[in-house]
C-alpha cells in the first residue's frame, strides 16, 4: 500500500468469532469492540477468512476500523505455532490451497479425536456439531465445549486440562505447513505475518534463535509479545529477540468471548505499529469508518 490512513489508533490485533473458536458472531464481536472503547480490532479466525464480509459490514454502524486477517495454522514437529496473517489477499491461490487442507484436516482430526472420546465417555459428533455454527472451523474448542454441555467437565478450559489435554491420549495432531512456510505463503498473498504468543510454554521453550532468524529472512514482521497467556520470563526474552531483529511488538487480547476468560482489549498494539502494518500490507487494505 501506498501509505498508511490518517486518524490511526491502538487496536486489539487478536480475536475470534463463531467462524472459528470465539463464542460471538463477527458482528457481536464489533459492538463488544466498540462498547469497549476500541479504535480498531482484527478478525483473526484460525485458517478462515469467512467472517471477514458480516466483520465489514459492522464497521460503519459500529464506529470500529477492522483489520482483516487470519490466525494460520504452522507445525515445528509436535509444537503448534500459530501465525497471525494481517490484511492478506481473501483469493490468493497458494494460501486459499494451504488453509483449506489445514481445515480438512482439522475437521478429520476431530472427528477422530470424537471417536476416541466416544469410547470412554457419552459423546458423539452430534453433541459437537450443537456448539457450531453454519461454516465454522471445527476444532477442539468445539469438543470442550460439547463435553461441557454433557457435564463431562466444568468449563473448556478444564477441557483442555484433562480430556482434551495430550497425555489424556484422545488428541492429536493436525496437518499444518512448517513456519517458514507459513511466513512466505502470507507475503506472497499481500499480508504481515506475525508470531502468535510465542511465550505461552515459558523461556525454555520460545522458538529459538536460528529459527527466529530464518522467520526474519522470509519476512517476519514481529513478536505477539502482549498476550496475557505469555509468561514473565517468556516475554524478556521475546523482548531481546525483537530488539535484536529489528521486530516489531504486538498487543493484543486473544479474545475468544465466553470461550477464555481473557478480555476483549485488556491488552493493545500501539497505533505507530498499527500504521506500519497497513503500510507493509498489499493483500487487503483495512476497513476505517
Amino acid at each position: 500500500m501506498s501509505g498508511a490512513p490518517d486518524a490511526v489508533g491502538e487496536a486489539d490485533l487478536h480475536t475470534h468469532s463463531t467462524v472459528s473458536d470465539g463464542t460471538e458472531s463477527p458482528t457481536r464481536l464489533m459492538e463488544q469492540a466498540a462498547a469497549a472503547g476500541l479504535w480498531g480490532i482484527a478478525l483473526t479466525d484460525h485458517d478462515s477468512t469467512s467472517g471477514w464480509a458480516e466483520a465489514a459490514a459492522a464497521v460503519h454502524e459500529t464506529g470500529v476500523a477492522l483489520i482483516r486477517g487470519m490466525e494460520l495454522s504452522t507445525r515445528s514437529g509436535f509444537m503448534s505455532v500459530h501465525m497471525l496473517a494481517y490484511l492478506v489477499d481473501p483469493l490468493d491461490e497458494g494460501l486459499l490451497a494451504e488453509t483449506a487442507r489445514i481445515r480438512e484436516s482439522r475437521l478429520s482430526r476431530a472427528e477422530e479425536i470424537v471417536r476416541r472420546i466416544g469410547r470412554d465417555y457419552a459423546l458423539d459428533w452430534d453433541d459437537v456439531l450443537a456448539q457450531t455454527a453454519e461454516g465454522t472451523t471445527i476444532g477442539r474448542p468445539h469438543i470442550a465445549d460439547a463435553l461441557v454441555a454433557r457435564g463431562h467437565v466444568a468449563t473448556r478450559s478444564a477441557a483442555f486440562e484433562g480430556i482434551l489435554h495430550p497425555r489424556a491420549g484422545y488428541a492429536h495432531p493436525h496437518y499444518a505447513p512448517d513456519p517458514l512456510t507459513g511466513v512466505r505463503l502470507i507475503r506472497a498473498a499481500g499480508g504481515v505475518p506475525v508470531l502468535a504468543h510465542p511465550g505461552t510454554r515459558g523461556a525454555e521453550r520460545v522458538m529459538d534463535e536460528d529459527s527466529i532468524a530464518r522467520l526474519v529472512d522470509a519476512g517476519l514482521f514481529g513478536l505477539e509479545i502482549d498476550h496475557p497467556e505469555n509468561r514473565p520470563d517468556a516475554k524478556r526474552r521475546l523482548r531481546e529477540l525483537a530488539t535484536r531483529y529489528k521486530l516489531e511488538v504486538t498487543g493484543s487480547s486473544d479474545y475468544h468471548g465466553a470461550g477464555k476468560p481473557n478480555r476483549l482489549g485488556e491488552l493493545r498494539t500501539s497505533a505507530g505499529v498499527v500504521e506500519r502494518i497497513i503500510a507493509e500490507a498489499s493483500g487487503a487494505e483495512p476497513l476505517i469508518p
